[in-house]
Protein backbone atom coordinates (compact mmCIF):
# COMPACT_ATOMS: atom_id res chain seq x y z
CA UNK A 1 0.00 0.00 0.00
CA UNK A 2 1.81 3.06 1.14
CA UNK A 3 4.01 4.00 4.01
CA UNK A 4 2.85 4.26 7.56
CA UNK A 5 1.85 1.57 9.96
CA UNK A 6 -1.91 1.43 9.45
CA UNK A 7 -2.96 0.53 5.89
CA UNK A 8 -6.47 1.32 4.70
CA UNK A 9 -8.03 0.58 1.31
CA UNK A 10 -10.54 3.25 0.29
CA UNK A 11 -12.74 2.59 -2.73
CA UNK A 12 -15.46 4.87 -4.06
CA UNK A 13 -18.44 2.84 -5.25
CA UNK A 14 -20.08 4.22 -8.38
CA UNK A 15 -21.80 1.09 -9.68
CA UNK A 16 -20.65 0.56 -13.27
CA UNK A 17 -19.80 4.21 -13.99
CA UNK A 18 -16.00 4.11 -14.22
CA UNK A 19 -15.63 7.77 -15.18
CA UNK A 20 -17.75 8.92 -12.24
CA UNK A 21 -15.82 6.61 -9.92
CA UNK A 22 -12.51 8.04 -11.11
CA UNK A 23 -13.72 11.64 -10.77
CA UNK A 24 -15.09 11.04 -7.27
CA UNK A 25 -11.98 9.11 -6.20
CA UNK A 26 -9.76 12.00 -7.28
CA UNK A 27 -12.01 14.42 -5.39
CA UNK A 28 -11.80 12.28 -2.24
CA UNK A 29 -8.03 12.00 -2.70
CA UNK A 30 -7.74 15.80 -2.79
CA UNK A 31 -9.81 16.04 0.38
CA UNK A 32 -7.75 13.46 2.28
CA UNK A 33 -4.47 15.06 1.16
CA UNK A 34 -5.31 18.05 3.37
CA UNK A 35 -5.30 16.05 6.61
CA UNK A 36 -2.32 15.96 8.96
CA UNK A 37 -1.13 12.51 9.98
CA UNK A 38 -2.69 10.74 6.99
CA UNK A 39 -0.80 9.72 3.85
CA UNK A 40 -2.87 8.86 0.81
CA UNK A 41 -2.18 7.61 -2.71
CA UNK A 42 -3.66 5.67 -5.59
CA UNK A 43 -3.56 1.87 -5.53
CA UNK A 44 -1.54 0.58 -8.46
CA UNK A 45 -2.50 -2.62 -10.25
CA UNK A 46 -5.13 -3.64 -7.71
CA UNK A 47 -2.75 -6.35 -6.47
CA UNK A 48 -3.81 -5.85 -2.86
CA UNK A 49 -7.47 -6.57 -3.54
CA UNK A 50 -8.52 -10.11 -2.70
CA UNK A 51 -9.46 -12.35 -5.60
CA UNK A 52 -13.19 -12.36 -6.14
CA UNK A 53 -13.54 -8.79 -4.84
CA UNK A 54 -16.03 -6.85 -6.93
CA UNK A 55 -13.59 -3.95 -7.19
CA UNK A 56 -10.89 -6.00 -8.88
CA UNK A 57 -12.05 -5.12 -12.39
CA UNK A 58 -9.80 -3.36 -14.85
CA UNK A 59 -10.27 0.37 -14.71
CA UNK A 60 -11.31 0.33 -11.05
CA UNK A 61 -9.74 3.14 -9.06
CA UNK A 62 -8.96 2.94 -5.35
CA UNK A 63 -6.89 4.76 -2.77
CA UNK A 64 -4.64 3.59 0.00
CA UNK A 65 -4.46 5.61 3.16
CA UNK A 66 -1.93 5.22 5.92
CA UNK A 67 -2.38 6.64 9.38
CA UNK A 68 1.10 7.96 10.06
CA UNK A 69 0.41 9.59 13.42
CA UNK A 70 0.00 7.35 16.43
CA UNK A 71 -3.26 7.16 18.25
CA UNK A 72 -6.87 6.38 17.64
CA UNK A 73 -7.70 10.02 16.91
CA UNK A 74 -6.01 9.93 13.49
CA UNK A 75 -8.05 6.88 12.45
CA UNK A 76 -11.16 8.71 13.61
CA UNK A 77 -10.13 11.78 11.60
CA UNK A 78 -9.75 9.63 8.48
CA UNK A 79 -13.22 8.11 8.93
CA UNK A 80 -14.76 11.50 9.74
CA UNK A 81 -13.28 13.04 6.60
CA UNK A 82 -14.66 10.19 4.49
CA UNK A 83 -18.09 10.46 6.15
CA UNK A 84 -18.20 14.23 5.65
CA UNK A 85 -17.16 13.85 2.02
CA UNK A 86 -19.94 11.30 1.48
CA UNK A 87 -22.62 13.51 3.03
CA UNK A 88 -21.99 16.25 0.46
CA UNK A 89 -24.03 14.15 -1.97
CA UNK A 90 -26.46 11.57 -0.65
CA UNK A 91 -25.67 9.04 -3.40
CA UNK A 92 -21.98 8.78 -2.55
CA UNK A 93 -20.66 5.47 -1.22
CA UNK A 94 -17.18 4.57 -0.06
CA UNK A 95 -15.96 1.15 1.00
CA UNK A 96 -13.22 1.29 3.62
CA UNK A 97 -11.18 -1.83 4.40
CA UNK A 98 -8.60 -2.23 7.15
CA UNK A 99 -7.35 -5.33 9.00
CA UNK A 100 -9.54 -7.60 6.83
CA UNK A 101 -12.67 -5.77 7.95
CA UNK A 102 -14.68 -3.36 5.84
CA UNK A 103 -17.54 -0.92 6.09
CA UNK A 104 -19.48 0.95 3.44
CA UNK A 105 -20.06 4.59 4.23
CA UNK A 106 -22.94 6.34 2.48
CA UNK A 107 -24.08 9.90 2.03
CA UNK A 108 -27.14 9.09 4.12
CA UNK A 109 -25.75 7.43 7.23
CA UNK A 110 -28.02 5.73 9.72
CA UNK A 111 -27.43 4.53 13.28
CA UNK A 112 -26.53 1.00 12.13
CA UNK A 113 -23.81 2.37 9.87
CA UNK A 114 -22.47 4.52 12.71
CA UNK A 115 -22.28 1.45 14.98
CA UNK A 116 -20.35 -0.47 12.30
CA UNK A 117 -17.90 2.42 11.89
CA UNK A 118 -17.37 2.63 15.67
CA UNK A 119 -16.82 -1.13 15.81
CA UNK A 120 -14.27 -0.95 13.00
CA UNK A 121 -12.40 1.87 14.75
CA UNK A 122 -12.36 -0.12 17.99
CA UNK A 123 -10.91 -3.14 16.16
CA UNK A 124 -8.23 -0.96 14.58
CA UNK A 125 -7.32 0.48 17.99
CA UNK A 126 -7.17 -3.01 19.54
CA UNK A 127 -4.96 -4.31 16.72
CA UNK A 128 -2.61 -1.35 17.09
CA UNK A 129 -2.47 -1.88 20.87
CA UNK A 130 -1.72 -5.60 20.40
CA UNK A 131 1.03 -4.83 17.88
CA UNK A 132 2.61 -2.29 20.23
CA UNK A 133 2.56 -4.82 23.10
CA UNK A 134 4.23 -7.48 20.92
CA UNK A 135 6.94 -5.02 19.90
CA UNK A 136 7.92 -4.37 23.55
Amino acid sequence: MGHGDQGWLVRVIADDDTLRQERLTRDLYNELQKANGISVGFVEGRADVDEGHKGGLAGDVALWAAVTAAGRQTSQVLMTLIKEWCTRERHRKVEVTVNNASVTITGRPDEAQERIVRSLLERVAETRYDEEKEAE
